[in-house]
């Protein structure tokens, strides 16, 4: 159903995927940002589901390259992007240019959603005041150096897992705290049962304790999503 879009950032080739949906005329649009491995079919599924429901999806890549990297180069990536939200909005930026330039896409009616490290991108976008009308975490990080200092105009709603070791308490009340700041439209919820990466699938594989696929949980955060776009578009 999609293809790959080449864009570049400082030079640096970057490879996207576009999920466009049948028919013509204009539509909302969601910007997909993959978790911390890089883009995978994990995101490019999320993609093609967002399109068949009759979105503009684009799977933006955040390290280059448009494929996953390994766990060893993984980590500097992510460390080097957290400790520099204005590099992880600048690139957040350039995806979304992407799906801003489809012709089908109403600006009005723009989300950007992520996974892991994405789901803390698209929460740096709504923290710079980018005009967005919803943003979806799932079992993204919270915490940010650079947290909002103006009003939030972006609804939010993230999705976090309660035994997910890398989102602490602690974590979600600085988050909570921080929205209630920016009066922003936000909502939060905690899924029993679910740890980290509990979208995935493929989870598992990775062997690490903390990060796991839970069913129950990656259907019912889906359907939180469905029920918050048909709200907000």
């Amino acid at each position: 159903m999609g293809r790959d879009v080449s864009y570049m950032i400082d030079g640096v080739e970057y490879i996207g995927y576009l999920a466009e949906p049948s028919g013509s005329g204009t539509t909302s649009g969601v910007l997909v940002c993959h978790e911390g491995p890089g883009l995978d079919d994990h995101a490019k599924m999320r993609a093609d589901r967002l399109a068949e429901l009759g979105h503009v999806a684009f799977a933006l890549d955040y390290h280059g390259g448009g494929k996953p990297v390994p766990f060893d180069e993984m980590m500097p990536k992510l460390v080097a992007l957290i400790q520099s939200p204005d590099e992880t909005r600048k690139r957040a930026k350039a995806g979304l240019a992407q799906l801003l330039a489809h012709p089908r896409v109403d600006h009005k009616r723009v989300a950007s959603i992520g996974y892991c490290f994405g789901g803390t991108m698209s929460l740096e976008l709504a923290r710079d005041g980018v005009d967005l009308a919803a943003v979806v975490g799932f079992h993204s990080g919270l915490g940010t150096s650079k947290p909002a200092t103006g009003a939030i105009s972006a609804k939010i709603l993230v999705c976090i897992g309660a035994d997910d070791p890398m989102i602490p308490v602690e974590q979600r009340n600085a988050f909570e705290a921080e929205m209630k700041a920016a009066g922003c439209d936000w909502r939060l919820y905690t899924f029993g049962g679910a740890e980290h990466s509990f979208t995935n699938k493929n989870a598992d594989l990775m062997g690490r304790p903390g990060i796991k696929y839970h069913a129950p949980t990656d259907e019912r955060s889906w359907r939180a999503m469905l029920d918050f776009f048909s709200e907000v578009f």
